[in-house]
């Protein structure tokens, strides 16, 4: 696939081809938007009548040696599988395909992100199926998330060659894909491994670097949860022992430096640098020695590092800028990767999940991906909780506290959930609900006694409604009960209610977005909604409610955080909206009386939602999209 100004290239990769097997197939639209899913329909839908299988490339790829005799055993060998040859050192499947190096793997199943498009292979029937469902379906979407779509339906795992076969000749993206950076394969071969086995690695753990942080992808049941590499090694009991080993790596640096030439050393990496790719290689060596004894092949271990700071760092750096860093960076990584091998093999302090029946606090309510992820971040701020979507004779009777995510619109009643809190005992209730009861009240920050009575506007009324079920409820029972108002939601799992989703969405399907004069925002982090309930179940109880919020933004700010976090789209500018003004909430209480501020990085938070959005959501979102709104 490619466009009448790289024809050439294009012409060139068919060249490679001996049987001549291969069409080249032009932008059908080529003054058109930039985007590759109009040239992927016809590339997927010119099979061949008797091929077995459909491969496509993008013009700007670099093939290895003996490629095409490659493809043709992996096609006979996996004939039900979708086989991506590349992988950029961008990606979350980066780790993926590092973690199958570093185990003497040479393939391995990728995990939910959009898949690698630049050479993808299907089974025929396969291919012909996807432009009927990219017309369906695609409604606007990167063409590599539409095809990550596309197979998850069809329920066809995606494997990754380990080393990758292909690799990126990176010129200027005509898809509107150079703002990622200097973009190239996480370990590329030239020649092609003469495979004797087909079987493929799956990863539970993958730790990754990705816009400047350290992550890990945790398969959590049938889902899989990416947190903050930090937090993931607190969980396994291994994070004293990685923060120990980053400081004596530091104080070896220091003295190599001061004993460099005439004491002028080469600037050394920025600290946040040293530390992301610390966490990174010291999770990828814990993983790794959790999979093999043996030592990974020296030469491997320096090329996997190689790729790891471009990786994480090419959207925020150029490529010149990064060619001098790469040599320290593999250093370091190197480094904390046998540093997180040791610490592995001497064990940790790990201590089982915490389960619904031996928490302190349940969470109810909200959809239960979000309900798990609270219930975790909660454990972690030192609050034991677990999710149960809702109370049963199967919990303890020993559950202190409960934690209900309020909602108006969906879900069991309030009714029913006070009702079953009643006969377990519970001691103490939460009810988280949202800056939306303000809605309508003035344009001024909003301390939380500025609600007396009964608020006129409806949405704002049916959050209102049940917190004062709750009130009465813990009024009547003697129950202490908390109404904790939280401002928009940001992050994986958030509602999409929300302006930002609803722009993110926009933004994600070449729809401008609207923006209205005048408006103010106020978002949550996730991580920072579990420090302030977890902050809150810490003291005794005092005021009955409290505002919870992390930032706020003007309606341009705000704007360009969805862009910068999801995808560039035009803006267009409205005088007003039928809709009621939220105004921004005071936080002043919750700090003063339980020392909750805000510390969540928020544009990291936007980042994890725009690329959840993207990447793991699939079934309703098709629907969402088609329900514009004047957000």
């Amino acid at each position: 696939m490619t466009h009448p100004r790289r024809i050439a290239a294009a012409e060139e990769v068919a060249a490679k081809d001996s049987q001549g097997r291969i069409r080249v197939i032009v932008d059908p639209d080529p003054s058109g938007p930039p985007t590759a899913l109009r040239t992927a329909n016809p590339s997927w839908n010119c099979v061949g009548d008797a091929a077995t299988h459909h491969i496509v490339f993008q013009d700007d790829v670099l093939l290895a040696d003996e490629f095409f005799a490659y493809v043709e055993k992996t096609a006979a060998a996996v004939p039900g599988e979708a086989v991506a040859f590349y992988e950029g050192w961008e990606g979350r499947n980066s780790g993926v395909v590092r973690l199958g190096a570093l185990t003497g793997e040479h393939w391995a199943y990728a995990i939910d992100e959009h898949v690698p498009s630049l050479a993808l292979m299907l089974p025929a029937d396969v291919a012909r199926g996807y432009a009927q469902f990219a017309a369906e379906h695609g409604d606007g979407w990167p063409y590599d998330v539409v095809i990550q779509r596309y197979l998850k339906a069809l329920g066809i795992p995606v494997r990754l060659a380990v080393p990758c076969t292909v690799d990126h000749d990176d010129v200027p993206s005509l898809a509107g894909n150079s703002k990622h950076g200097w973009r190239r394969a996480t370990l590329f071969s030239s020649r092609t491994v003469d495979v004797t086995t087909h079987a493929c690695a799956s990863f539970s753990v993958v730790p990754f670097y990705q816009y400047g942080e350290s992550k890990c992808a945790v398969r959590s049941g049938a889902r899989w949860e990416y947190l903050d590499t930090d937090r993931y090694l607190r969980r396994i009991g291994l994070a004293e022992r990685c923060d120990g080993y980053f400081a004596e790596a530091g104080e070896a640096s220091e003295v190599r430096e001061a004993g460099a030439a005439g004491g002028m050393a080469e600037p050394g990496l920025p600290a946040v640098v040293r530390r992301q790719v610390w966490l990174t290689a010291f999770a990828t060596g814990v993983v790794v020695a959790g999979l093999t004894e043996q030592d990974p092949d020296p030469g491997t271990a320096g090329a996997v590092m190689d790729s790891l700071g471009p990786g994480g760092l090419c959207e925020e750096y150029t490529g010149a800028e990064l060619l001098p860093m790469i040599p320290l960076i593999t250093e370091l990584a190197l480094a904390a990767f046998e540093s997180g091998r040791s610490a592995r093999r001497a064990g940790s302090d790990t201590t089982p999940p915490v389960t619904a029946a031996a928490a302190g606090a349940v969470v109810t309510g909200g959809s239960p991906a979000f309900g798990e992820q609270l219930a975790g971040l909660l454990t972690d701020a030192g609050c034991g909780a677990a999710y149960a979507g809702q109370l049963g004779p199967e919990q303890d009777r020993d559950v202190r506290a409960l934690i209900h995510l309020g909602d108006p619109h969906g879900g069991r009643s309030v009714s029913d959930l006070l009702a079953d809190a009643e006969k377990l005992g519970i001691e103490r209730l939460v009810h988280v609900s949202s800056a939306a009861v303000y809605r309508g009240a003035g344009t001024g920050d909003r301390a939380e006694d500025a609600l007396a009575t009964q608020p006129h506007d409806a949405e704002a009324r049916a959050w209102w409604d049940q917190e004062q079920e709750c009130l009465r409820w813990g009024s009547e029972t003697g129950t202490p009960v908390q109404i904790v108002r939280v401002a928009e939601q940001v992050g994986a799992h958030a509602p999409l209610r929300g302006v930002l989703a609803t722009w993110m969405l926009r933004a994600w399907t070449r729809r401008p977005m609207v923006l209205v004069e005048g408006r103010h925002h106020q978002v949550v982090d996730h991580r920072d909604l579990a420090e302030a309930l977890a902050a809150v179940l810490a003291g005794p109880v005092r005021s009955p409610v409290y505002n919870v919020a992390s930032a706020r933004y003007d309606e341009t700010e705000f704007a360009e955080l969805a862009a910068e976090t999801a995808r560039r789209t035009p803006w267009e500018r409205a005088s007003g909206t039928d809709t009621p003004y939220t105004p921004p909430m005071s936080t002043v209480l919750i700090t003063a009386e339980t020392g909750w501020r805000p510390s969540a990085p928020v544009r990291s938070g936007a980042r994890a939602q725009a690329q959840w959005l993207a990447c793991d959501t699939h079934d309703h979102i098709p629907g969402v999209l088609r329900q514009d709104t004047d957000a």
